[in-house]
């Protein structure tokens, strides 16, 4: 089979907001999540800001039966699943439940839940660890606890693809669902800012400030000295269009391309080749049957890394080099890095499509390249076709095309 896959639902838990009201009012209101991290006690570091996500409170999201047996990481993903499927209009039931899945992406897992077992393990010994705690440090257990809580029995995948879980997810979804194995699947991505997390990103000098300067994200800019840690979880709710069309559904756009690709590096580094990104753009646009000059926008993975920024500047700088040059943005300088932001990510690119606008890069003052990068306030503008990257330590490449819906 070969059926077109529509997103018809978006859902969030993110440090702008949660539910996709509050999420874009302040990621078109040129907002940011960052600021000094409240969660745990960052005076031993040299790094003191994230983005966290407040104002969550998961009994408005999920049943006390559940709640009870969910970590936070989990009750992020549930939260989102069930605000996607809201906006979806989906009900899942007897009737459906067998051709709806979940695939989601997510990077570290609940870091929170594995270092709190770990010490107690080494500190009192394995009978002192709480047993309902252990179910929630395998890194499926943010996608079994929403198939839990709905109900679902189709496809239960999860993806961990380091900085990549989101979008290699999302490309996962729309090949079960373009070949016919199921007819609705949740996908995106979730990950936590955890202590433990926070300080081996420091330890690895994966954070600002690496080179001692002023701490912050600055996506592309020429002062960037590493990304800012965040957290959150987005979800969209693919559906077969066939089905979304019979049901009146209005999909924000349509899944219509991906392409994944591999620039070898250390698993703690980057390639300096941009070949693998362009090869990725180049897979996404072509299983699109679309070429450069049809998209009006990037929603880049840049957050702020002094090496991965500028490869996929240089990317994107040859790929549309004979082309028109789309519209670029990057949110991590709003959102950071939470590692699986790939579905925070596609949840914006479906509003950008659907209100055609694009979201500032904050940040972002001096361009290390010469690209169309929207920056100070958002930019209203027609948006037919947009595409999103994700890249990796490691050597990692995902690119995923999308498109309204003719």
């Amino acid at each position: 089979m070969n059926r077109r896959v529509a997103v018809t639902g978006i859902g969030m838990v993110t440090p702008l907001g949660i539910g996709k009201k509050a999420f874009a009012e302040r990621l078109f209101g040129g907002d940011s999540g960052i600021a000094e991290i409240t969660a745990f006690d960052t005076s031993r570091f040299p790094s003191h800001l994230g983005a966290e996500v407040k104002g969550f409170s998961a009994r408005d999201f999920i049943s006390l039966k559940n709640l009870r047996r969910m970590d936070r990481l989990s009750q992020m993903a549930v939260a989102s699943a069930r605000l996607a499927l809201e906006d979806a209009g989906i009900t899942i039931d007897a009737a459906n439940r067998d051709r709806i899945g979940i695939i989601l992406g997510t990077a570290f897992g609940a870091t929170d839940i594995k270092s709190h077992c770990a010490r107690i393990l080494f500190t009192e010994g394995p009978g002192m660890i709480n047993p309902s705690l252990v179910p929630n440090t395998v890194m499926n257990a943010p996608a079994g606890h929403v198939s839990i809580e709905f109900g679902i029995r189709g496809v239960n995948t999860t993806v961990n693809h380091h900085a990549a879980s989101g979008e290699t997810a999302i490309a996962y979804a729309a090949l079960e669902i373009q070949r016919g194995a199921a007819d609705v699947v949740l996908t995106g991505g979730v990950d936590i800012l955890s202590e433990f997390f926070f300080e081996t990103l420091i330890h690895f000098r994966a954070v600002s400030p690496v080179d001692g300067r002023e701490e912050g994200a600055r996506p592309f800019d020429c002062r960037r000295n590493g990304p800012v840690a965040g957290e959150g979880s987005g979800i969209i709710c693919l559906e077969a269009l066939d089905r979304a069309q019979a049901r009146g559904a209005v999909p924000y756009c349509e899944i219509a391309g991906w392409g994944m690709s591999s620039s070898p590096a250390g698993p703690t580094d980057w390639s300096d080749d941009p070949r693998g990104i362009l090869l990725a753009m180049e897979r996404a646009i072509q299983s699109a049957g679309l070429a450069p000059d049809d998209m009006d926008v990037i929603q880049a993975a840049a957050n702020g890394g002094k090496n991965p920024d500028l490869v996929e500047a240089e990317a994107c700088r040859r790929f549309f080099e004979s082309s028109k040059k789309p519209f670029m943005s990057s949110m991590k300088g709003a959102v950071g890095e939470s590692f699986s932001s790939g579905g925070i990510r596609a949840t914006a690119l479906a509003l950008s499509m659907k209100e055609g606008k694009v979201p500032p890069t904050l940040g972002l003052t001096d361009p290390i390249k010469p690209l169309n990068i929207v920056t100070g306030r958002s930019m209203k503008t027609d948006i037919r076709c947009g595409l999103m990257n994700g890249i990796s330590y490691g050597g990692t490449n995902v690119s995923i095309v999308t498109k309204i819906i003719a």
